[in-house]
């Protein structure tokens, strides 16, 4: 492609330029510029554009078809520049953004848009006292009710704040409850501890108690609920990354309680380290769980998810292993979510 039709192209078609599965940034300027995004798991050194022309420069990668990909392009000092050529842009959660595209066979779910006619559950927002549980003397938890009358099971979802805002996780269940696709279900979205959600999501046993001592009862208080008493293992856990391993973490410790997971790029081995779900994982007679987990082609988080499957599986748990092709993001899990809640609330069984 001659410089010309690549800088035309980029203008009229925004960047990057995509021709089956490969992805063409563009860059007009008169200094080279640097590329990272999950293609990298945004670690390593960034990828320079070329010089293609006068001013004009680029990089091709190979991607899968059906990628949704973030990316940022940053200077010879490493400061991020905008690509003027791609006004997609994705909160990063750090204050920033990312460049996104999908591939020409991925697209984001609609799930999470509001259809004119499909009931809508109700949101109401509290303050639980955190004792020595957790971060601070309070902490916020928002409480979903589903437009059906009671009781259901519970889903606890960690880092609430983000599945609440980002992934529109209300509207989402609200869609495929009307869609029969899955059971009614209750949720406590619970806040992280901002700068201790390490402390508190890596498999902490406070976390633990916290959800039981505090969570627990606002929920049963407020919403009608199935007895775990009665029904035991009834009631889920969902998080991501470092929520993802405390979701399998609190199960494992509650299994009672909580019998279903669904972990997103959970973080069960962190630089090397394997964390203690691997170990609880191995331990005879316990009550089966639920589990269903996935994780991003890209990520190298990925490794961790692939060695606990069959441990998992050799515990006699079930576990169902999903990894689709993005990185570690919201987007990316809020597309793959709704077939987790599919399976672990299913409406056939």
């Amino acid at each position: 492609m001659d410089t010309q039709t690549l800088e035309a192209r980029a203008r009229r078609e925004g960047t990057p330029l995509i021709d089956g599965d490969t992805a063409t940034f563009v860059w007009k300027g008169a200094s080279r510029v640097f590329l990272q995004g999950d293609f990298q798991d945004w670690q390593g050194t960034p990828l320079p554009l070329e010089r293609v022309g006068k001013g004009l420069w680029a990089r091709s990668l190979a991607l899968p078809e059906d990628a949704y990909v973030e990316y940022a392009l940053q200077d010879a000092k490493g400061r991020r520049v905008r690509d003027a050529f791609n006004e997609r842009r994705s909160d990063n959660g750090f204050g920033g953004f990312n460049h996104c595209f999908w591939m020409p066979k991925g697209q984001p779910t609609t799930l999470n848009q509001r259809v004119r006619g499909v009931p809508r559950g109700r949101v109401t927002r509290h303050q639980v006292d955190t004792h020595e549980w957790a971060v601070g003397s309070k902490r916020a938890v928002a409480l979903y009710a589903p437009p059906v009358p009671g009781p259901v099971p519970l889903m606890v979802v960690l880092d609430g704040d983000d599945y609440l805002e980002r992934v529109q996780l209300p509207t989402l269940v609200d869609n495929l409850i009307a869609l029969n696709r899955m059971r009614p279900v209750a949720m406590a979205f619970v806040s992280n501890g901002g700068e201790a959600r390490t402390a508190e999501y890596a498999c902490s046993e406070a976390t633990v108690a916290f959800l039981e001592r505090r969570v627990l009862p606002l929920a049963r208080e407020k919403l009608s609920l199935v007895d775990e008493q009665r029904t035991p293992g009834v009631h889920a856990v969902l998080g991501s990354s470092l929520g993802g391993l405390m979701a399998l973490f609190a199960a494992q410790r509650l299994p009672r309680t909580f019998g279903r997971v669904l972990s997103q790029s959970g973080a069960f081995s962190i630089e090397g380290t394997d964390m203690v779900v691997f170990d609880l994982a191995r331990r005879p007679a316990q009550p089966p769980l639920h589990v269903w987990m996935d994780c991003g082609h890209f990520e190298g988080l990925l490794d961790g998810n692939q060695r606990l499957l069959p441990v998992l599986h050799a515990a006699g748990h079930r576990v169902t292993s999903r990894t689709y092709n993005g990185g570690h993001n919201y987007p990316a899990w809020q597309c793959d979510l709704p077939a987790g809640l599919e399976e672990l609330f299913s409406t056939s069984g």
